[in-house]
């Protein structure tokens, strides 16, 4: 392995069984962004697919553009199916969960959380859905109702080869492992590690699993690690960090020729008020200063908080269709398209 996706170095463990293996299936439920903190990428990346379950819809939408081989269900996995009430933790989204008490713990990192329904299935009910055969690793976090998932599957049926589930509580990270387990060890999984954040499982019926899993975790710097190389753009040690330069150069230069719904799209990326209302005195303000946050060179923006608009939407269509705003993306698109001598 040359790059580890995973938070905690999951997917390098797996790979110390399955690396030789050009292609399988796992079902990742708590998948999370289909990159960022992701044990299931190493693999796909290796030609694998499988299912990930992720309940946040602004996720789920990711995986068709980046992981189009994948099911994404938008889903929860329980006992029993019907319905169940998320709680979408904002910014940290890999601690959203369906557990009010662990929802709450968020306000220790400063973040708030909505709650809204999702469908819930079982386990079981998913893989008879997708017609599931082999499953080689099933990946279980999902923020304390991690039993929740393992009740609500056939396990004479379906029988996962390796089984990693979240052990500790999230905030606290007390652990949680011992509500779930034992009926884990009774339906004929041995435990074979814990990392310090998951328990690894294998089904006794795969010797060769059990002979070549790893049993003591490994060092953290064993192979390099997405996570410590953060925004491409600013870390030499990011893997794209050449090409997102240039990316970023062929984005400015290209800003300007932008179409009209792309302009706005990328405008309203973050904006978290209601477009459908009118907009206030405040919201105006907030919008311009959104584009143009510089008092310096307020005269670039004089008057657009004044834009005729029944709707916050209609305002920043209004804001984005400005000539302030057309030569805002000139002033960014000048150093890249501007003919200019910069050296």
């Amino acid at each position: 392995m040359d790059l580890s996706y995973a938070q905690h170095l999951e997917d390098y463990h797996l790979s110390q069984v399955f690396g030789n293996q050009s292609n399988g299936f796992y079902i990742d439920v708590g998948a999370g962004h289909p990159v960022a903190d992701n044990v299931s990428c190493w693999f796909y990346l290796r030609g694998w697919r499988g299912i990930a379950v992720e309940p946040q819809q602004e996720l789920v939408d990711l995986y068709k553009h980046v992981r189009p081989r994948d099911v994404a269900a938008r889903c929860v996995l329980g006992r029993s199916p019907g319905e169940a009430e998320f709680h979408a933790v904002e910014r940290l989204h890999g601690f959203s969960t369906t557990v009010t008490e662990f929802a709450d713990r968020a306000a220790n990192f400063g973040a708030g959380y909505r709650t809204y329904k999702v469908p819930m299935e079982t386990l079981a009910s998913l893989c008879a859905r997708h017609d599931v055969t082999t499953i080689d690793f099933l990946k279980v976090d999902v923020e304390g109702a991690e039993g929740e998932v393992l009740a609500g599957n056939d396990w004479k049926r379906w029988r996962p080869r390796v089984v990693l589930c979240e052990a500790l509580a999230p905030g606290s990270m007390a652990e949680n492992w011992t509500a779930w387990e034992p009926e884990l060890l009774a339906h004929g999984y041995e435990f074979v590690l814990y990392e310090g954040l998951n328990r690894f499982y294998v089904a006794k019926e795969n010797a060769d699993l059990l002979a070549r899993f790893p049993r003591e975790k490994a060092e953290w710097l064993v192979v390099p690690h997405l996570g410590h190389t953060n925004r491409a753009p600013f870390r030499e040690d990011h893997p794209d960090h050449v090409f997102s330069k240039e990316l970023a150069g062929a984005f400015f230069a290209r800003l300007p020729t932008l179409d009209a719904a792309t302009r706005l799209a990328l405008v309203l990326h973050g904006e978290k008020g209601d477009l459908t209302a009118p907009p206030s005195a405040e919201d105006r303000a907030r919008a311009v200063a959104r584009v143009f946050p510089s008092a310096k060179f307020a005269d670039a923006s004089r008057g657009l908080d004044r834009l005729d608009a029944s709707t916050l939407r209609e305002f920043y269509v209004k804001l984005v269709d400005s000539d302030a705003f057309r030569v805002m993306t000139g002033r960014l698109s000048m150093s890249w398209d501007g003919g200019q001598i910069l050296d």
